[in-house]
């Protein structure tokens, strides 16, 4: 009994009762042992972790207002609409005509070419042989017409003599001087001279004919082997270079694609409110993300006539419009020419488009400094 009376907790004077003490006292098991901490201190936290979380939303309304004013959409006068796009030059596939292998390959990724220079050549020994043999099939046709115009004089000749023939015999026939037979023998040998010269004329307009069909298959060799050699088809850059030297191409293997400078232009997508007042040649300026301090001039040259569902790139201060016209506003090809060299795709940006002519563009969109 005194054991047990000694081993009970001790409680010093003025403090709380064995229940109030069970009270202030969280057990927390770790491993195999018991302890006890303080409930304050578990109140403590929650105290704290209020506070954090105060903190933080008032932390996260701070960004998300900082975000929301960063973004802010452009203040302009009315009358002028804008659209976020991606600027894109219009992309040409260089292929082949006729299936074969790769020769040569005379240009490169990154590469400004001119209308008309050479890129690539194919392989064209066959059509190499098959040209000379066309060109042989022209000589020959050139010899038989040069063979049945002799024919024709010879036969010419000989219609000749059977006349003068003919013409003989008749008259010593009315003077009783020949007979009746040797006019008729005359006269057969003459038809047969112009039987024989008819053939002979036949026979050069068919040597012509054939002369004509050779000719025509030296100049489909020529152009065969022409199409071979592929060409730039307009002035711009090359994008991707796709085939390599030895690579067999099937009809219509692609060996590069190019960019036409000459057609550079922007999409954008605007609600009917906007696109409704959008007109065809209209004025437009394209301001770049990386040079935004730059408006490039341009003009209208496309509205969609059918709205479509908002693409999943578009940001425009309507986003709840689900439907969208698709607007294109292209850049003037003199102006491309003349800096060709600073023609770039894919950059993003945006496209202002003028829906009240009598609306004046705002000093940053004049688009006084070049390119």
């Amino acid at each position: 009994m005194d054991q047990e009376v000694n081993s009970a907790p001790k409680v010093s004077e003025g403090a709380s009762s064995a229940p109030t003490e069970k009270r202030d006292l969280v057990p927390i098991q770790q491993g195999r042992n018991l302890q006890t901490v303080p409930l304050a201190t578990k109140r403590v936290s929650r105290r704290w972790l209020k506070v954090a979380l105060a903190l933080a939303a008032v932390i996260g309304g701070a960004g998300g207002g900082a975000y929301w004013w960063l973004h802010l959409p452009p203040q302009l006068p009315p009358g002028i609409a804008f659209g976020n796009g991606r600027i894109e030059a219009q992309e040409i596939d260089i292929d082949t005509k006729f299936a074969g292998r790769i020769s040569e390959i005379l240009a490169d990724a990154g590469d400004m070419v001119k209308t008309g220079q050479v890129v690539a050549r194919m392989d064209t020994r066959d059509l190499s042989a098959s040209l000379k043999k066309s060109q042989a099939a022209v000589s020959q046709a050139q010899k038989a017409i040069d063979e049945a115009e002799a024919n024709v004089v010879q036969q010419t000749s000989l219609v000749l003599l059977g006349q003068q023939e003919f013409d003989r015999a008749s008259t010593l026939l009315q003077k009783g001087a020949q007979t009746k037979e040797v006019v008729d023998q005359r006269r057969e040998t003459l038809d047969a001279a112009n039987a024989a010269l008819k053939a002979a004329q036949d026979r050069v307009v068919e040597s012509q004919h054939a002369m004509e069909a050779s000719t025509h298959d030296v100049e489909l060799n020529e152009v065969n082997i022409a199409d071979n050699t592929l060409v730039a088809p307009t002035e711009g850059r090359i994008q991707y270079r796709i085939s390599n030297i030895g690579e067999v191409l099937p009809s219509g293997g692609k060996v590069f694609t190019m960019l036409d400078i000459n057609y550079v232009y922007m999409d954008v997508y605007l609600p009917t409110n906007a696109a409704g007042k959008v007109k065809i040649g209209s004025d437009a300026r394209i301001v770049l993300d990386a040079i935004p301090k730059l408006a490039i001039p341009a003009k209208v040259s496309f509205v969609a006539t059918q709205a479509q569902f908002t693409p999943k790139t578009v940001e425009t201060q309507s986003e709840r419009d689900t439907l969208m016209f698709r607007i294109r506003a292209k850049i003037d090809p003199e102006r491309l020419r003349v800096h060709a060299d600073k023609v770039r795709s894919g950059l993003p940006g945006e496209t202002y488009l003028l829906l009240d002519p009598a609306t004046a563009w705002p000093a940053r969109l004049q688009g006084s400094a070049p390119p």
